[in-house]
C-alpha cells in the first residue's frame, strides 16, 4: 500500500539518502544540495514550502519538495527521489500527480522545476504531465539543471 504523506522531523533522514544517492550516482552533490538536504525544516519548510513522502507500508520509498519561488503563485518542483529498488513502479508519477493536485488547491499559477536532460525517466514523465521546456536562466541555481519547465495551472 503507498501512502503519500506529509513532512514529519522522524522522515528528515530519508529525505537526505534519497536525494544523496541520485546525486552521487547521476551528478556529484552541490554545496547548495547538501545544505538544502540535511536541513530540511529550514530551506524548505520554515520557508512556506512543502515536503512529501511516499511510504510502502512503513518504508519511505520516495520523496519531493515543493518549494516556494520569488513568485508567491509559482512553488518549484524539486529533491524528487525514488529509491532504486522501487524505480518502474510509477511512483514518481504518483509523487508528480500529487504535486501538481496540492498546488491546484493553494491556488498556484504554476509549477517550474530543473532538471537535466540526462535523467530521462524524468524529463519523460514531465512531459507526460504537460510540462513544457523554458530557457534557463544564467544564473540558474543548479549547475547540473541544463533545462528548465514549467506547467500552467
Amino acid at each position: 500500500m503507498l501512502d503519500i504523506i506529509p513532512f514529519n522531523k522522524q522522515y528528515a533522514e530519508d529525505f537526505y539518502a534519497l536525494n544523496i544517492e541520485w546525486l552521487q550516482t547521476h551528478f556529484y552533490v552541490e554545496p547548495f544540495d547538501e545544505e538544502v538536504l540535511s536541513k530540511p525544516e529550514t530551506y524548505i519548510i520554515n520557508k512556506g514550502g512543502h515536503i512529501f513522502f511516499i511510504k510502502n507500508n512503513s518504508c519511505v520509498v520516495a520523496t519531493v519538495a515543493l518549494m516556494p519561488t520569488n513568485n508567491q503563485h509559482v512553488l518549484e518542483l524539486t529533491k524528487m527521489a525514488v529509491l532504486p529498488r522501487c524505480r518502474g513502479q510509477k511512483i514518481g508519477q504518483k509523487l508528480v500527480a500529487h504535486c501538481i493536485e496540492f498546488a491546484k488547491k493553494k491556488e498556484m499559477k504554476q509549477l517550474l522545476l530543473y532538471s537535466n536532460t540526462k535523467l530521462e525517466n524524468a524529463i519523460y514523465i514531465y512531459k507526460k504531465f504537460g510540462f513544457k521546456e523554458i530557457p534557463v536562466e544564467a544564473n540558474a541555481p543548479y549547475k547540473r539543471g541544463n533545462i528548465k519547465m514549467v506547467l500552467d495551472l
